[in-house]
């Protein structure tokens, strides 16, 4: 006769943890991808967050990126690409591993994140990316657009670099370091700890995640993001402007060109990105995820 199965002895569910090269792996090549195809919007945003600019007077994306196409010619508007595609690259694949291997330390045994924890894993992830990647291309990045607004001194992103260097040292490439460590901390909080709330729902009502649950999912992370964390968005780029801000300065600045209201300039130029990217980052990591960990329970 066979003894019943007391409750809560049942055998616990295997949960299969993604390995750390896959989510670097994974994590870089959605990172590049993603950066590859948003970037018009990126520049579009960073531009409009710099000191005032009298051949730029729209704040809608569009309208800005084909006014910027017809008097400065298409290329412009992937001024710093490169710069900002290796460094999304590097950011994401930092993001996702660190992500990755915090939510498998946190996460119960069923695989399953609280919102909490979701938001501690993402917001450890961001400071992380902030000091191994984001701040130096970053820096570079919005040096670029700042510099092409006036009289070019830089002529490419290693000449940038190498200007900055001689000009104050290697830190030069850390300006904006706090600024840039409070947005991506926000930003990667609030951006992958909603994700995890919203498929984690999706999957509690019985619906199988695919690349367009989470390319919907990605994208309204990406809306709820914008929102969110503009403020450290706006904040970090007159902090890394070609000149150079402190936090406090440039926080007067935003208030002085454009009052209270200016730390959310740029917002709808990063919600056409973060919309996109949203969308296309975490679809393109799952999917190369699975390709490559064809275990990983979805």
């Amino acid at each position: 006769m066979s003894t019943p199965t007391k409750p809560g002895t049942e055998p616990q569910k295997l949960t299969f943890h993604t390995p750390q090269w896959v989510s670097l792996v994974a994590g870089g090549i959605a990172g590049g991808v993603e950066a590859a195809i948003t970037y018009p919007f990126e520049y579009s945003k960073t531009r409009v967050q710099l000191l005032k600019d009298s051949a730029i007077r729209t704040s809608n994306p569009l309208s800005l990126i084909i006014q910027v196409a017809r008097q400065e010619g298409v290329g412009a508007l992937y001024t710093g690409c490169s710069t900002l595609v290796i460094g999304t690259t590097a950011k994401a694949a930092v993001r996702f591993v660190s992500y990755d291997t915090i939510r498998n330390s946190l996460a119960d045994d069923r695989g399953v994140l609280s919102a909490g924890r979701g938001i501690l894993a993402g917001m450890t992830a961001g400071a992380v990316e902030s000091v191994l990647a984001v701040t130096p291309t970053e820096r570079i990045k919005t040096a670029l657009i700042d510099d092409a607004k006036g009289a070019r001194q830089f002529k490419s992103s290693i000449h940038a670099v190498q200007v900055l260097v001689q000009r104050r040292g290697i830190t030069e490439l850390y300006r904006g370091l706090v600024s840039t460590m409070m947005k991506q901390s926000a930003t990667s909080a609030v951006r992958m700890g909603t994700y995890n709330v919203l498929r984690e729902a999706i999957k509690s009502r019985g619906i199988k995640p695919n690349m367009f649950t989470t390319f919907g999912i990605g994208a309204v992370a990406g809306v709820v993001t914008v929102y969110a964390t503009q403020p450290f968005d706006t904040i970090k780029t007159r902090a890394q402007g070609v000149q150079g801000a402190g936090i406090a300065e440039a926080s007067r600045s935003v208030i002085r060109d454009y009052g209270i209201r200016g730390f959310w300039k740029g917002s709808s130029m990063r919600l056409g990105r973060l919309l996109l990217s949203g969308g296309i980052v975490f679809s393109v990591y799952e999917e190369v995820a699975a390709i490559l960990s064809p275990g990983k329970y979805r």
